[in-house]
């Protein structure tokens, strides 16, 4: 009997995928290795947003490379975004020795008919989506796929598939293809039955969640589909990313607001406080458009937390326009915020722009942002201290025996040194409040 290794770098559609990985190959007779020397196929689930990122999935194709060497018979699947790139073709048939599987995200169910094509014939195999030369077009992934499921409390949902927003620093939509939402129904009947397995929340996955429905027709969207599942008996909450900013509309907030499993977390990557480097962005929003909306949210939800990612380093960006974000960082006061420095993805826009800003430069307004957001984070946190917040337990801490952690419907992970059971409710008194954590003794159950 064979075994298998998977491991997943980058996003949770990235996990998503592993699952269904991993039950594909359970399906062909594989049993699971906890250790990828002792797989016949490993399969590297690849993350391609930033450079460093491919550059990792390569590295890590290199490390695995002895492996098939003392193992002349094993097979290496690189998976994932990566392997939609344009030149990842070319470069896995030069470096053969590394790679003998290629399978886009789109292109997942092949991978049984790619693995035994692979074990046959000994040459390099793939299946790639996109406009290229011997390409098929990007199309969802079938229904009813088989998944492994992780446990937990928490299972992922994938709602829609690839992204229409292009972005000039993103390359998403050439490696996952055009927005393609799944039909309402197949969604909620897949959330029912993981509720009735136990499953206490679902997290709805999509490249731009606020604009699910618009390539359905119709006029189902986002909304439509929270509402329908919040009625879902047995589950106990509902969170969701990413969103845009640009499709998040007041309605949205409003039915949020009005549902008691939808959680009170608003992840907005806002990505720059610059008009001018929104533009250049393609974000579709403005500054001015983009603190209205977080005004309405905390306005409409009390509580709420809001947090964002933000690009430093864009081409042309002043310190002018670096001024903007920080000044919109301390308006926002976000709860948390993902800083990143821009990096240049061979393919997009911003990478053929001029007045590409040094990389020491860029490393200076990183330090400068990380200060801001993590001070405004403990402040923000500090807040809390003294007031009673619900928690759904997630795991044992490992760094505290006997203690559990789990995160409130604001998305702050808490640690409570009483205990509990995994998928339990509690209330737990904030008595310490860190960057990154909430700590105190729990209350009581939340369902009494």
């Amino acid at each position: 009997m064979g075994r298998y290794y998977v491991e997943t770098h980058g996003c949770q559609m990235n996990e998503r995928d592993s699952e269904t990985i991993a039950a594909l190959l359970e399906q062909m007779g594989y049993v699971a290795a906890e250790d990828p020397r002792n797989a016949d196929v490993l399969v590297v689930n690849t993350c391609a947003v930033r450079e460093a990122a491919e550059r990792k999935a390569w590295a890590r194709l290199r490390e695995l490379a002895s492996v098939k060497k003392r193992n002349r018979g094993a097979l290496v699947v690189l998976a994932g975004c990566v392997a939609e790139i344009p030149h990842t073709l070319e470069k896995a048939k030069e470096l053969r020795d590394l790679v003998d599987v290629l399978v886009g995200p789109a292109e997942i169910s092949k991978l049984p008919e790619l693995i035994r094509q692979a074990e046959e014939k000994r040459e390099l195999c793939y299946a790639l989506s996109g406009p290229r030369r011997g390409r098929v077009p990007f199309g969802p992934p079938p229904e009813g796929m088989p998944r492994k499921l992780a446990s937990g409390v928490s299972a992922y949902v994938t709602i829609m598939y690839g992204c229409d927003n292009f972005c000039t620093y993103c390359v998403v939509p050439f490696v996952r293809g055009p927005q393609l939402s799944r039909k309402p129904e197949d969604i909620i009947d897949e959330v029912r039955k993981l509720a009735a397995a136990g499953y206490k929340e679902v997290f709805l996955l999509g490249q731009n969640v606020n604009a699910y429905g618009l390539d359905l027709g119709g006029d189902y969207r986002f909304h439509h589909l929270l509402r329908d599942l919040n009625h879902i008996e047995g589950l106990v909450r509902i969170r969701y990313a990413t969103s845009h900013p640009r499709d998040f509309s007041e309605e949205m907030v409003d039915v949020i607001a009005s549902l008691d499993k939808v959680c009170e977390h608003f992840h907005l990557p806002v990505q720059s406080g610059s008009n001018r480097i929104l533009k250049a962005m393609n974000r579709g929003y403005t500054r001015e458009d983009y603190i209205r909306l977080v005004d309405y949210i905390k306005a409409k939800i009390p509580g709420a937390s809001v947090t964002t990612d933000i690009i430093v380093g864009f081409p042309g960006e002043t310190e002018e326009d670096f001024k903007d974000t920080l000044s919109l960082v301390e308006y926002c006061r976000f709860d948390g915020a993902f800083t990143f420095i821009f990096s240049p993805r061979r393919g997009s826009a911003a990478a053929r722009m001029p007045d590409q800003i040094p990389y020491k430069e860029k490393q200076r307004r990183l330090e400068l942002l990380a200060d801001v957001t993590k001070r405004i984070t403990l402040e923000r946190n500090k807040q809390l201290l003294g007031s009673v917040v619900e928690v759904l337990l997630e795991e044992p801490d490992q760094r505290n025996p006997g203690a559990m952690r789990g995160r409130t419907r604001t998305n702050k992970m808490v640690v409570t040194p009483d205990g509990g059971r995994v998928g339990d409710l509690v209330l737990v008194k904030v008595e310490e409040a860190g960057t990154w954590y909430l700590k105190g003794p729990t209350v009581k159950a939340a369902e009494d």
